[in-house]
C-alpha cells in the first residue's frame, strides 16, 4: 500500500511529464527516474510509465485533432503500421542484443536537436513534401514503432522529425501527428505488459489523472505558441535524453 503523500507527488509528476510530452515528447525522462526512485522495479516502472503516459498522449492527440492539426482519415494506415511494428519489436526484445542502441540513439537525438536548432525556416508553415504521405507514412510508423517496441527513448522526436523532413509538415502539425502514433506504439506495448501483470495500478491511475491535466495544458500551449515554443523544448528534451543514455552506457 502506498502512502497518500507519495501518490499525490506522483500525480504532480504525471502532470509535469504530460505537459512536456504533449509538446516535445520525452515525458518518460521525468516519470521513469521518479518511479525507480520510489522502489518500483525496472520492468514495472517501464510498464507503469507506458500506462500513465498513454492517457496523456490520448488527451494531447484529441486536443490537436479538435483544433484541426490532425487528420485521422489520412493517418489511419500509419496508425495500423505503427501498432504492428511496436508489437513485433516488443515481442523480440528479449531475443536480441540492443546494447549498440545505447550509443547510436544518443547520436541520432543530438542530430535532431541540431536540426531543430539550426535548420532555416523551420516553422509552423507546411513545406513541399519529399515523399508520398499515403505510401510512406506507414513505413515511418512501422520503423519507429518497431524501435519503440525494442527500446523507446526519443520515439516522439523521431516521429516529429520524420513528418517535418519527409512530408514537409510544419512543426505544430508534425507534433500533432507524432502524438497519435506515439499513443499507438504505447498501446501495442501495453498489450504485452498488462497481461503479464507488470503495471503498478495504484501509481498508474494517480499519474494518469496528472497526465490528463498536463497533456491538455501542454497541447494548448503548443497550439498557442507554435514552433517558437516547440523548437527549443524539442532541443532540450533531445539533448537531455542523449546525455542520459550516454551516461547509462558508460556505467
Amino acid at each position: 500500500m502506498f502512502e497518500i503523500e507519495l501518490l499525490v507527488l506522483l500525480g504532480f509528476v504525471g502532470m509535469a511529464a504530460g505537459f512536456v510530452d504533449a509538446i516535445a515528447g520525452g515525458g518518460g525522462l521525468i516519470a521513469l527516474p521518479v518511479l525507480l526512485s520510489v522502489g518500483v522495479s525496472p520492468v514495472a516502472a517501464m510498464a507503469t510509465n507506458k500506462m500513465q503516459s498513454i492517457i496523456g498522449t490520448a488527451v494531447a492527440s484529441y486536443t490537436y485533432w479538435r483544433r484541426g492539426f490532425l487528420n485521422l482519415k489520412t493517418i489511419i494506415p500509419a496508425i495500423a503500421a505503427t501498432f504492428v511494428g511496436s508489437y513485433l519489436g516488443a515481442n523480440i526484445i528479449k531475443r536480441i542484443d540492443i546494447s549498440a542502441l545505447m550509443l547510436v540513439v544518443p547520436i541520432a537525438l543530438i542530430l535532431i536537436a541540431a536540426y531543430f536548432l539550426f535548420a532555416p525556416n523551420l516553422s509552423d508553415e507546411n513545406k513541399k513534401t519529399r515523399l508520398n504521405f499515403m505510401y510512406f507514412a506507414p513505413v515511418l510508423g512501422f520503423v519507429v514503432g518497431f524501435y519503440d517496441g525494442i527500446f523507446g527513448p526519443g520515439t516522439g522526436s523521431f516521429f516529429t522529425i520524420g513528418f517535418v523532413t519527409l512530408f514537409g509538415f510544419g512543426v505544430l502539425r508534425a507534433t500533432a501527428h507524432a502524438k497519435i502514433l506515439n499513443f499507438t506504439s504505447n498501446i501495442a506495448a501495453l498489450a504485452l505488459f498488462i497481461p503479464a501483470g507488470d503495471v503498478v495500478w495504484p501509481i498508474a491511475l494517480v499519474m494518469m489523472v496528472g497526465q490528463v491535466i498536463g497533456a491538455r495544458l501542454g497541447a494548448l500551449s503548443g497550439i498557442k505558441f507554435g514552433a517558437k515554443f516547440i523548437k527549443p523544448l524539442v532541443v532540450v528534451v533531445c539533448l537531455a535524453m542523449a546525455l542520459k543514455l550516454l551516461l547509462e552506457s558508460l556505467n
